[in-house]
C-alpha cells in the first residue's frame, strides 16, 4: 500500500465515523424531544406540534456538546495509535509530507501501510449507534404511556363520576341524557384552577368561561340551552352519531338556564356568579380628624390593612395639602408611595410615616389624603377622606375680632394668651435671671394659671378647687340640705335634729345613688360636648400649672397651647365646614371645538314607568288572588292561565336577577300551573315569593271617619256637658 492509499483509508474512516457519530445525535435529540414533549403534553404546558421547535434546540445543545463536526484525520490517527499497538503509534507518519519524512520514518510508514490493509473496521462507532436506537426506542414507548394516561385523564375531566370538591345536587335530569361533563376556566387573574363538575348547577366566578359537553343514549337532532327564558345557544354535535355535543359561553351575571331536547325542555338550572370585590381599605390609624398641637412631632403614622379576594396589584396615598386663607388658599396634590411590592397578595398590612415638613407644611396648613388601592383585575377603591392639621401659633394668639362686634373674643381667651405670652418671656429671660427669680416668675405664672382655671370651672359649677376628672361629692348636696333645714328652724319650723344610725345610712345609699337636681355640674345649659371639651380644657390647665409650679414652664407650653386651641374651637362651634378640594373637569378636544357640529346633540327623553309599575302590581295582586282561589280546589280558567302567564314574566326577570331568592320559586309556579291537583305547599311557596316582588305600600294619613251612630253618641254626650254647666 503506498501512501496516498494510507491517507485515504483513514480519510475514509473519518467520514464513517461522522456519519455514524451524526446520527447518534440525531437519534439521542429526538428521544429527549419525544419525551420533554410528552410530558408537556401531559401537563397542559403544550401541544404534539411543539415538538419541531424542541427538537432543533436539544440538537443544537448535543451538536455543541459532542461536536462530531470537529473530527479530523489527526482524531483518527490518535484513535488508532491508542486502540491498535501494532502500529507503534505511527500512524501519523500517513499525514505528513513526503519530503518531510527521513529515511527511517519512511521505512516505518511503508510498515504501517502494510498493517492498516490487515485492520477491520472498528465496532465502536456503531455500538455507540446502537445504543441511541435503543433510547429512542424507550422513548417511543415512554411517550405512548404518557399519551394514554393524558388521554384517560381529559377523559375524566370529561366525564367524572363527582366532582371534587363540589357539593352534590339532587336534579332532575332528561332522560336522554346520559353524561354531564360542564367544565369550568375561571379568569387568569383570579388563580384559581380550573374545574369540572358533572351536575347542571353553576357556580363559578365572574368571567369564567363555561363549556358543556353532554352525551346522548339515543340521536338528537338538535339541542340548545335557553338562558333567562330569553337568549338561546345551540350546541354542537362533536360525531356522526349526534350523541355527542358541546358549547361554550362565558358567565358573567347570575340567572338560570334549560336544556332543550328536540323541543322537550328540562328543568331550571341555576347560575350562580361568584362577583370580584373591589379591595377592602381599612385605616387603623390615625383618627379621621387629627390635630398636631404645638411641641408634637409633624408626623402622621399612617396603618391600615388591604384585603381582596383574589389579589392587591397597588396602592398609594393621594395627598393634597392646603395652604393660605381666604382667597389666597393654594392647593398642592402629591402620590406617596407605599415603596413595597404586592405581589398579587390577598391581604396586606402597611404602615407608614409621613413626614410633613418634608411635604413642605407649615403651621396653619391643613393635609387631606385617601388610600387609593387597585385589584389585580384593574379595580379600584378608595377610602374616607382624613384630614390632618397644623395648629398655627401665630392664629392662636391673634387678637382678630376684638375690634368688632362680630366674633367678639371674651376677657378669658386673652388671659389665657397672656400666660403663653408670659411663659415665653419667661423662656427667652431664664438665661439673664437668677434661679430663685426664674422659680418664683414659674410660680406666680402657675398661680395665674389656677386661677383661670377656676374662673372657667364655673362654666361647669365648680366654684371651688375640686379634682379635675373626679365625681363630685354629694356631701355638697347633703351640706344644702342641711342649710335648707337650717332655713326653717329660722322660720320655725321643729325639725328633729337627732336621727337613728339605720335611717342615716339609708339616708347616705340614697344620696350616693338618687338623681340630685342641686348637683353644680348638671345645673348647666351646656351641651354634652361642649361640657366634655371644657373639661378637657380644664384637664389641659391642670396639667400646665403642674409643670409650672414644679419650674418647668418648656414643658408647660404645649398644653397651654393646646387649652387655647380647645378654647378656640369652643368660640368656633357654630362654624361650618367646607372641604377644599380641587376640581376637575372634563378634557376638551381641541379639534372639535367651534366646529359647529350638533349631531351629537340629543333632545332629552323623559320615559314615565308609573304606568308599567301599575300594571305590574296589578298582574300580582291578581295572581295572588287566583292562588288563592286554586287552594279551594277550584281549575283555572282560560284567562287565568293568562294572568299567571303575565306573573310568571316577572317572576322570571327576578329570578334572571337573584336566582337564589325566586328560582325555587318559578319552579313551582310553573308546577302548580300545569298540574291537575291543587298543591297547597307549592302554592303558598308561590305567594309569598310574589309577596316579596310586590312594592310595600307605606301607610297614608287619612281623616277619621265615624258611622252615623258614633256621631250620635258625641252629640249626645256634648249636649249633656253642656246641660251640667
Amino acid at each position: 500500500m503506498i501512501r496516498s492509499e494510507g491517507q485515504q483509508w483513514i480519510t475514509d474512516f473519518r467520514k464513517k465515523w461522522v456519519t455514524l457519530y451524526f446520527f447518534r445525535v440525531l437519534t439521542f435529540s429526538l428521544a429527549i424531544a419525544l419525551i420533554l414533549v410528552s410530558l408537556l403534553t401531559y401537563l397542559t404546558l403544550g401541544s404534539f406540534w411543539t415538538v419541531v421547535p424542541i427538537f432543533l434546540v436539544v440538537f443544537t445543545i448535543c451538536s455543541f456538546t459532542y461536536p462530531f463536526w470537529r473530527i479530523n484525520n489527526e482524531d483518527i490517527s490518535r484513535y488508532l495509535n491508542a486502540n491498535f499497538t501494532d502500529l507503534q503509534e505511527s500512524s501519523g507518519l500517513l499525514l505528513k509530507p513526503e519530503d518531510e519524512l527521513s529515511g527511517l520514518e519512511r521505512m516505518q510508514r511503508n510498515k504501517v501501510n502494510e498493517l492498516l490493509a490487515e485492520i477491520k473496521i472498528p465496532v465502536t462507532p456503531f455500538k455507540k449507534l446502537g445504543t441511541a436506537l435503543a433510547a429512542l426506542l424507550l422513548a417511543i414507548v415512554l411517550s405512548l404511556v404518557i399519551g394514554n394516561l393524558h388521554k384517560k385523564n381529559n377523559d375524566n375531566k370529561m366525564y367524572p363520576s363527582v366532582a371534587a370538591g363540589q357539593p352534590v345536587v339532587h336534579e332532575r335530569i332528561l332522560p336522554q341524557i346520559s353524561r354531564i361533563a360542564i367544565y369550568i376556566d375561571p379568569p387568569a387573574y383570579t388563580r384559581v384552577q380550573s374545574r369540572t363538575q358533572s351536575q347542571f348547577s353553576v357556580k363559578a366566578e365572574a368571567g369564567s368561561s363555561v363549556i358543556w359537553n353532554l352525551s346522548t343514549n339515543t340521536t338528537i337532532k338538535k339541542i340548545n340551552l335557553i338562558f333567562n327564558d330569553r337568549e338561546i345557544v345551540p350546541l354542537k354535535s362533536q360525531n356522526e352519531a349526534h350523541t355527542k355535543w358541546k358549547s361554550a359561553r362565558l358567565i358573567k351575571e347570575s340567572g338560570f338556564y334549560q336544556v332543550e331536547l328536540d323541543g322537550i325542555r328540562s328543568d331550571l338550572y341555576q347560575i350562580e356568579v361568584i362577583p370580584d370585590l373591589p379591595v377592602n381599605i381599612k385605616i387603623t390609624s390615625p383618627k379621621q380628624y387629627s390635630t398636631i398641637d404645638y411641641g408634637m412631632p409633624q408626623r402622621v403614622n399612617l396603618q391600615l390593612s388591604l384585603t381582596d379576594d383574589y389579589g392587591i396589584k397597588d396602592a398609594f396615598i393621594a395627598a393634597t395639602m392646603a395652604s393660605g386663607k381666604g382667597e389666597g388658599v393654594s392647593f398642592t396634590e402629591k402620590k406617596i408611595s407605599f415603596n413595597i411590592g404586592f405581589n398579587n397578595s390577598r391581604q396586606s398590612k402597611l404602615s407608614k410615616v409621613i413626614d410633613l415638613k418634608l411635604l413642605g407644611m407649615k403651621p396653619g396648613d391643613e393635609l387631606y389624603f385617601y388610600i387609593n388601592a387597585q385589584d389585580n383585575h384593574g379595580q379600584t377603591s378608595r377610602s374616607d377622606i382624613y384630614f390632618v392639621s397644623i395648629v398655627d401659633t401665630t392664629e392662636l394668639m391673634s387678637m382678630a375680632g376684638m375690634s368688632t362686634g362680630i366674633n367678639l373674643v371674651p376677657e378669658y381667651f386673652r388671659s389665657q394668651r397672656q400666660i403663653i405670652i408670659d411663659t415665653e418671656k419667661l423662656l427667652k429671660e431664664k438665661t439673664s435671671m437668677a434661679v430663685q427669680s426664674f422659680k418664683d416668675k414659674s410660680n406666680d405664672i402657675g398661680v395665674d394659671q389656677k386661677l383661670l382655671r377656676l374662673r372657667y370651672g364655673k362654666f361647669l359649677g365648680e366654684e371651688s378647687e375640686t379634682e379635675i376628672g373626679a365625681d363630685h361629692d354629694h356631701e355638697e348636696a347633703g351640706k344644702g340640705h342641711k342649710d335648707e333645714e337650717a332655713g326653717h328652724k329660722e322660720e320655725g319650723h321643729d325639725h328633729k335634729e337627732e336621727k337613728t344610725e339605720q335611717i342615716a345610712n339609708v339616708q347616705e345609699i340614697m344620696d350616693r345613688y338618687a338623681h340630685k337636681h342641686d348637683i353644680a355640674e348638671d345645673a348647666t345649659f351646656f351641651e354634652p360636648e361642649l361640657k366634655a371639651q371644657l373639661k378637657a380644657v380644664l384637664t389641659e390647665m391642670w396639667s400646665s400649672e403642674l409643670r409650672l409650679r414644679t419650674y418647668k414652664p418648656e414643658d408647660a407650653l404645649p398644653f397651654e397651647y393646646k387649652a387655647l386651641r380647645l378654647l378656640k374651637d369652643l368660640q368656633q362651634k357654630s362654624r361650618a365646614y367646607v372641604a377644599k378640594t380641587t376640581v376637575k373637569t372634563a378634557q376638551l378636544k381641541p379639534e372639535k371645538r367651534l366646529s359647529g357640529e350638533l349631531d351629537k346633540i340629543n333632545n332629552p327623553t323623559q320615559t314615565s314607568t308609573v304606568e308599567q309599575k301599575q300594571n305590574r302590581e296589578y298582574y300580582l295582586k291578581k295572581a295572588l288572588s287566583v292562588l288563592e282561589i286554586r287552594k279551594a280546589g277550584n281549575k283555572f280558567s282560560a284567562a287565568d292561565q293568562l294572568l299567571l302567564k303575565d306573573a310568571e314574566k316577572y317572576m322570571a326577570a327576578a329570578a334572571a336577577g337573584n336566582p337564589a331568592s325566586f328560582l325555587t320559586a318559578l319552579k313551582g309556579l310553573r308546577k302548580v300551573t300545569a298540574a291537575k291537583q291543587p298543591d297547597v305547599p307549592e302554592i303558598t311557596l308561590v305567594q309569598r315569593s310574589i309577596q316579596k316582588l310586590m312594592i310595600r305600600e307605606s301607610d297614608q294619613p287619612k281623616p277619621q271617619s265615624a258611622a252615623p251612630a258614633s256621631e250620635l253618641y258625641q252629640s249626645y254626650f256634648n249636649n249633656l256637658k253642656k246641660s251640667e254647666r
